[in-house]
């Protein structure tokens, strides 16, 4: 079975790249003013300004340059920071996987947790429960991920002393601290995205469980847990699943103020970094690669989609 959409996606995939690669590149030109004084600094040297504007290529023309970039991403060399002097690939490879780690845990937590709230709520609706779980949603989205990251610091850290406030333990030195390390970060992250899947879950299953294919469900003694995960869900998913597709990309911002917040060598620090001191191929690469991975996680959503509404696919 071959969804239509899917077709049109894969299609216009390879479109999708290369206006993504353009839009990359393009942050060399958005800089004020000329882009080598903006990345050599304000009290930088001419011998410095010179370097960058021979490190950026800025003396070539523009077709050039973003021929000669592209063809180095292609090949998987994103060139040299600026600042540092370091090969930018090695550092996102080594960041990577730090915040890869932290926002996969949190979408797992936030889909599980957003899932079994939305589910009792819709069995439970326009009861005490499903009253106090909606309070419990409506501040969830309402909290700031700043705010809600030096409470969590605050209490578990330094007055519960439960869980170490900042910092980073690699999974292959320690796996325990590795989780002790991110479970604030995840959690800080989770929260906002859980409400949202809560929400969705809550109203699709309450618009659900009425039809009559669930009625009929139930009449021939379905088990009531048979009758939500297999009939009532897939329908009833969609939106929610539409929500996590989306909840990629704040992920990936959210990450920039966690990280900073926790004190965490990942992606989102090293985006910060770069932006503080101007570091454009730095900052091209990962946006790049952040632009990629919502890309892809699109494309997992539509199979996804498609799997769970069979409206979607064709034979």
């Amino acid at each position: 079975m071959i969804s239509r959409t899917l077709l049109r996606r894969a299609m216009s995939l390879p479109v999708l790249l290369v206006l993504v690669t353009i839009a990359a590149f393009s942050l060399t030109l958005l800089l004020p003013g000329n882009a080598a004084d903006a990345v050599a600094g304000e009290n930088a040297s001419a011998e410095q300004v010179a370097a960058a504007r021979q490190t950026l290529r800025l003396d070539d023309p523009v077709p050039t340059r973003y021929a000669a970039w592209l063809g180095d991403v292609v090949r998987g060399d994103f060139g040299d920071s600026v600042v540092t002097h370091r090969p930018i690939g090695a550092e996102i490879a080594r960041r990577l996987p730090i915040t890869l780690s932290i926002g996969i845990f949190a979408l797992l937590f936030a889909v599980v947790g957003g899932t079994l709230i939305g589910v009792v709520q819709a069995l439970f609706a326009n009861r005490w429960i499903d009253r106090v779980l909606l309070a419990i949603v409506s501040a969830f989205l309402s909290i700031p991920n700043f705010w809600l990251a030096t409470m969590l610091v605050g209490i578990f850290a330094v007055q519960l002393r439960w869980l170490p406030a900042i910092g980073y333990t690699a999974f292959g030195d320690s796996p325990t601290e590795w989780f002790r390390h991110i479970i604030l970060p995840v959690i800080t992250l989770s929260l906002f995205p859980m409400a949202e899947v809560a929400r969705q879950i809550r109203t699709g299953l309450i618009g659900v469980l009425d039809k009559d294919y669930i009625r009929a469900a139930r009449a021939r003694g379905i088990a009531p847990n048979r009758v939500i995960s297999k009939h009532a869900m897939k329908n009833a998913a969609g939106p929610a699943l539409t929500i996590v597709g989306l909840r990629v990309g704040y992920l990936f911002a959210g990450s920039v103020i966690v990280e900073r917040i926790f004190n965490l060598p990942g992606l989102g620090a090293y985006a910060l970094q770069a932006i503080q001191t101007r570091d454009v191929p730095a900052i091209q690469s990962i946006v790049l690669i952040s632009a990629l991975i919502v890309i892809v996680t699109g494309l997992v959503v539509d199979l996804t989609y498609s799997y769970l509404n069979p409206k979607v696919r064709i034979s």
